[in-house]
C-alpha cells in the first residue's frame, strides 16, 4: 500500500508518511511517485495529471492545456509546494497523506473547495 498526498489540484504518492522538517523531495522518500501519475477529476470532465520527479520538481498537466510546476518537499508527514507558477493565490500548499494502491481513486476538495476524484494511475502518462 502507498500513501498518498492530497492537494486538492495537487497530489503526491509517497512510499511511506515521512515525519520531521522540511526538507527537498528525496527519491528514498516518494520513490513510488516518480513511477505513477495521480489524475484528478473534475464533475466537469476536466483533468489535471500530477507529476513528481526525485530532484523535488513537480509539474501538474491541466486538461485545457495549462500547466503549473514547483518544487516539493516533506514535513511532518505532509507534502508541500511551493514557488507554484505561475504565482497563485497561496505561495505554498500543504496536505496531509492517505494510503492508496494504483488503482484506487478517493474523494477530496482542491485548494477552492470543489469536489475532486482522484486516481492512482500505474506509470508515468505522457505529458500532453
Amino acid at each position: 500500500m502507498r500513501s498518498v498526498a492530497w492537494m486538492g489540484c495537487v497530489a503526491a504518492i509517497v512510499a511511506s508518511p515521512v515525519l520531521g522538517q522540511a526538507r527537498p523531495g528525496h527519491a528514498g522518500d516518494m520513490a513510488d511517485a516518480f513511477q505513477n501519475t495521480i489524475v484528478s477529476h473534475y464533475s466537469n470532465g476536466a483533468w489535471v495529471k500530477h507529476f513528481f520527479e526525485p530532484d523535488g520538481r513537480y509539474v501538474a498537466s491541466f486538461s485545457d492545456g495549462r500547466r503549473w510546476t514547483a518544487n516539493w518537499s516533506t514535513e511532518g508527514g505532509r507534502v508541500c509546494l511551493r514557488h507554484i507558477r505561475p504565482r497563485q493565490i497561496l505561495p505554498r500548499f500543504c496536505t496531509a497523506m492517505v494510503d492508496a494502491d494504483v488503482g484506487d481513486s478517493w474523494t477530496s476538495r482542491d485548494p477552492l473547495g470543489r469536489t475532486v476524484r482522484n486516481e492512482l494511475v500505474e506509470g508515468r502518462q505522457t505529458l500532453p
